[in-house]
């Protein structure tokens, strides 16, 4: 086997598990949206209470983004994502074994705190594997997992929720975490860096206040902080809203929550195919007019005449989105160096992890201030949008469109 075939073959089993370790975590948090219905009722839990825990995971999860990209900036993508599965995997676990409000509220911050290294060690994964014009698709291969689990989860978890209930279902996915990592100690390999790049990489400066100096990174955070407090808001609300407003059982609940996602799964992929393909200042353009689509698509969706209409508004909104996660998130690993990207995409997103502590806490307060009404939830979510199609309209061109070797940052204009 030559050293160029073993290294293709290489590269597929990294983004594979990547794949599969992205597909546990989405299940991990998606799960929680579908089990708080059945918590709620055992802990006595009110609205705002409910908002609170869940939003208590993104806290921890936002809190170690920008850490856990350094870490694997410093140390090797590898090293961080085994730890990273273990940890999340144990606090699976103890999320079962929740008694209290405050206990399930301390489990799911640490549980965030664990996976929360993910994301930033997995950009950096696949920048160390993928040249630049590969890079889009590899990452809406990996962020494809998100939608398919939004699939799986409505569908598995109503239906383990009514045959085992839903501290066995913590347990269960705890104990596959564990066989993930181990998976992941053996099948995926750090990518050797030559000389050259090692010594630019061990004597950069503060990739950090580096990555901060850049317009157009600030911008990129305002735009997914925006862009996922819609996401956020839809996941982690949607089972509870279509219980109480729109009267459906669990198992409709489960069986609409599943459609939006599955149209995502080919919104992802086809949105990575299409970046790669794109010139860069019009992938921009073309990502701020979806955000103001899914803005009309949300305003729709609040007044749906029925559920018909409701779950095709839905999809519409879900496949705007998905071009402005891949977009905003495969930027960085195309125009930054290597030795910033984990970095970068780990302070990118802390932007959408603080949208996911704030948005399910404040559409909580919101139906509970308002008398059940979601309107008021539904004007906030719109009103995201709209600040997301800004930040994307105000970031300009670079001065060249990078194919193979990355500028500095320091050549990174506004």
């Amino acid at each position: 086997m030559t050293a160029t075939t073993k290294a293709r073959n290489t590269k597929y089993i990294v983004i594979a598990m990547l794949f599969l370790g992205w597909s546990l975590g989405n299940f991990d948090r998606f799960i929680i949206n579908f089990a708080i219905l059945d918590i709620s009722k055992e802990l006595q839990l009110t609205e705002a209470l409910t908002g609170i825990v869940l939003s208590s995971f993104f806290a921890g999860y936002a809190l170690m983004q920008i850490p856990g990209g350094w870490l694997a900036d410093r140390f090797g993508y590898r090293k961080v994502l085994i730890s990273t599965i273990l940890v999340w995997s144990i606090f699976t676990v103890l999320t079962g074994a929740a008694w209290s409000f405050l206990s399930i509220i301390v489990i799911r911050f640490l549980f965030g705190v664990g996976e929360g290294s993910y994301f930033p060690a997995a950009s950096k994964g696949i920048a160390n594997w993928f040249p630049v014009d590969e890079r889009s698709k590899a990452m809406s291969i990996m962020l494809t997992s998100g939608s398919i689990m939004g699939v799986v989860a409505p569908i598995v978890g109503t239906y383990l929720m009514l045959a085992l209930g839903w501290r066995d279902i913590f347990y269960i996915v705890g104990a596959i975490g564990i066989v993930v990592a181990l998976c992941f100690f053996f099948l995926v390999k750090e990518k050797e860096i030559p000389a050259i790049h090692q010594v630019q990489t061990q004597t950069s400066k503060a990739p950090l206040r580096d990555v901060l100096k850049t317009p157009m990174i600030w911008k990129l955070f305002i735009a997914y902080f925006s862009i996922y407090a819609v996401n956020w808001g839809l996941t982690s609300w949607m089972p509870t809203y279509l219980s109480k407003v729109r009267g459906l059982e669990l198992t409709a609940v489960g069986i609409y929550s599943a459609i939006p996602p599955f149209v995502g799964i080919f919104a992802m992929l086809c949105s990575g195919y299409i970046l790669d393909k794109m010139r860069q200042g019009r992938d921009k353009l073309v990502a701020g007019i979806f955000a103001i689509i899914a803005g009309i698509g949300l305003l729709l969706m609040a007044n749906a005449p029925s559920m018909l209409v409701f779950t095709i508004c839905q999809s519409i909104v879900t496949v705007m989105l998905s071009f402005n996660i891949i977009l905003i998130t495969s930027v960085p690993l195309k125009i930054l160096p290597e030795a910033v990207v984990g970095t970068a995409n780990g302070f990118i997103n802390t932007g959408a992890q603080f949208a996911g502590v704030l948005t399910p806490m404040l559409i909580g307060f919101l139906v509970e201030a308002f008398g059940g009404s979601y309107s008021p939830a539904f004007a906030m979510l719109i009103g995201f949008t709209i600040v997301c199609a800004v930040s994307l309209f105000m970031i300009r061109p670079t001065k060249q469109t990078v194919v193979i070797n990355p500028p500095s940052i320091n050549e990174i204009i506004d």
